[in-house]
């Protein structure tokens, strides 16, 4: 990002900030295409999704099988997210244990062999079986399907002025940087491929983030 210092928010200028505004037509379009799909998809998939949840079962009976989180979507408001359960049931208490050994710079935390993952769970983030649950979160309204990933309270304390733009729209379920390498790229990549998204939106853009999600989905490496 050349010498600009990371404080700065120079990235959306007030003609940028008032083009976002301005576009009815592309987010009455996106959200009737959100609620559609969401719909389509939780039918469709409701045989893929009692499947997933009777493996998670099989593997920890007395585990739950959804997971919930409370998340930051547009302009700051938290809401929650809703995944299938990867982790053990304890995770968010033994992530303490481990927050030395994250793999990413920033604002996240990624870790390729976290051994809070199930059996089961490493395979539904293999294939990103663990976040259809958020099909839910599009149909509410807190997402939608192409966006920003929507971050955590404690990674948004730590935003500078310019990360935060992350939050002028909707959060998404897959978004230019699950297309882009994933969990190969560092924080500072994630923030400039979202903010390059939000410049630049529009149903073309957003179909082509779709068609490349669906042919990278099953079997993407990049998944952990």
């Amino acid at each position: 990002m050349s010498n600009i210092g990371k404080d700065e928010v120079v990235f959306l200028n007030q003609n940028n900030l008032g083009m976002i505004k301005d576009k009815r037509f592309y987010n009455i379009t996106k959200r009737s295409i959100d609620i559609v799909g969401s719909v389509m998809g939780i039918v469709l998939l409701s045989v893929l999704f009692l499947i997933v949840a009777i493996l998670i079962k099989v593997e920890d009976p007395k585990g739950k099988v959804f997971f919930k989180q409370i998340r930051i979507g547009k302009d700051g408001r938290e809401f929650y997210i809703y995944k299938f359960r990867s982790m053990i049931s304890n995770a968010e208490e033994r992530l303490k244990e481990l927050i030395n050994l994250n793999e990413v710079d920033g604002a996240m935390f990624k870790m390729k062999d976290d051994p809070r993952v199930t059996k089961i769970g490493k395979i539904i983030r293999k294939t990103s079986l663990d976040e259809l649950p958020q099909l839910f979160n599009v149909l509410k309204g807190d997402m939608s399907i192409v966006g920003p990933r929507p971050p955590l309270p404690r990674e948004v304390e730590k935003y500078t002025t310019y990360d935060k733009q992350r939050l002028l729209v909707t959060p998404g379920c897959t978004g230019l940087w699950q297309v882009s390498g994933r969990s190969n790229l560092g924080f500072r990549e994630m923030v400039e491929l979202d903010l390059k998204y939000i410049s630049s939106r529009s149903l073309h853009l957003d179909m082509k983030i779709i068609l490349k999600t669906l042919i990278v989905l099953f079997g993407s490496k990049d998944a952990y």
